[in-house]
């Protein structure tokens, strides 16, 4: 005799987007953004280093093929190839994942491009644990790593809005720029915001009284979601979406977490050197004295797996993200 089988459950490790079903998306907004901005602007030039398709530059490719560069697996060259036509006047968007752009290529990055300020913009796909594959795929320490960095702007957006919005806004800034890429199946969510993407600036999404989510990157979806959750235990949740971490608007910020209201930070990133440590140093060095609680990776090298399960686990879903504010509140 016999038994039938249940249907294995098949969950690709290698997801750069997180949308629920039936959730609103946007299909590779990064690579019809740039496509966009390189039609208004004949200076934009896009480089990939092998990855173009898992970047949604393949997209500005196939427009552009005149105005593409593949250089292969070598981050470095494909760096100091960006530095050197940003020296000639163009504006070039550079596309790898962000382990190889921030471990592979950092000098290159920070002499060759930071140091003499050029406008190159250098694109990072898999930030934090937005894949499954484990720790040499999964960048959680790439905002540490770079903040550092003088001169380099450093943006995470959080849906397919900030995407678009964000590109033109990086092909017209001076200098570098890093952008936490979400790829793909993008979702949409900030368009019932009234929002609109400003380089340097971060934006109350909606208010609260009980509680302020200062949030960056893919986790602003996760803290609006969580907030409508916890309306439902009579807990007022106010969210503040910042997606640019350098430079970072600490007035916007500070104003929301100078009340009584318990703070937390929510972002896709080790808790060491991101966003909770730029908001902490703004509190501390505003004098404030007010506790703030982290909802961010662990100091660790994450596990490989299904990206469902790896959220529950470090704490990014939110059914943990609900748990952690109502103990906080407890």
């Amino acid at each position: 005799m016999t038994t039938a089988s249940k249907p294995k459950l098949k969950t690709s490790a290698m997801i750069a987007s997180f949308v629920d079903d039936g959730q609103k998306t946007t299909s590779a907004p990064f690579g019809h953004a740039l496509v966009k901005a390189a039609r208004e602007n004949d200076k934009i030039v896009g480089l990939s280093a092998d990855l173009a398709k898992y970047t949604d530059m393949h997209i500005f490719a196939q427009e552009f093929p005149d105005r593409f560069f593949q250089m292969g697996m070598a981050e470095q060259l494909l760096l100091g190839a960006a530095a050197g036509m940003a020296e000639t006047g163009l504006v070039p968007f550079a596309s790898t994942y962000s382990v190889f752009a921030a471990r592979r290529a950092y000098d290159f990055l920070c002499l060759d491009i930071a140091e003499p300020n050029l406008n190159v913009n250098i694109i990072g796909g898999l930030p934090g644990l937005t894949t499954g594959y484990g720790p040499s795929h999964q960048a959680t320490e790439d905002m540490a790593i770079f903040r550092g960095i003088p001169n380099l702007t450093i943006v995470d957006p959080c849906d397919s809005l900030d995407i678009e919005q964000a590109v033109p806004q990086l092909a017209a800034s001076d200098g570098p720029t890093y952008l936490r890429l979400l790829r793909g199946k993008v979702a949409t969510v900030l368009d019932e915001y009234d929002y609109r993407f400003e380089l340097g600036k971060a934006k109350v999404l909606r208010g609260g009284n009980d509680v302020v989510f200062v949030t960056s990157g893919l986790m602003t979806m996760r803290a609006l979601q969580a907030a409508d959750r916890l309306a439902g235990h009579n807990v007022d949740v106010a969210v503040v979406h910042t997606p640019t971490i350098k430079p970072f608007d600490a007035a916007t910020v500070l104003a929301e977490v100078n009340t009584d209201r318990l703070v937390v930070t929510l972002e896709n990133h080790t808790v060491i050197g991101g966003l909770f440590e730029t908001v902490a140093a703004a509190v501390v060095t505003a004098g404030l004295g007010k506790r703030v609680v982290p909802i961010a990776l662990p100091d660790e090298f994450l596990d490989a797996g299904a990206l469902p399960t790896l959220h529950d686990r470090y704490g990014l879903s939110t059914d943990r993200i609900v748990a952690t504010v109502l103990s906080e509140l407890a």
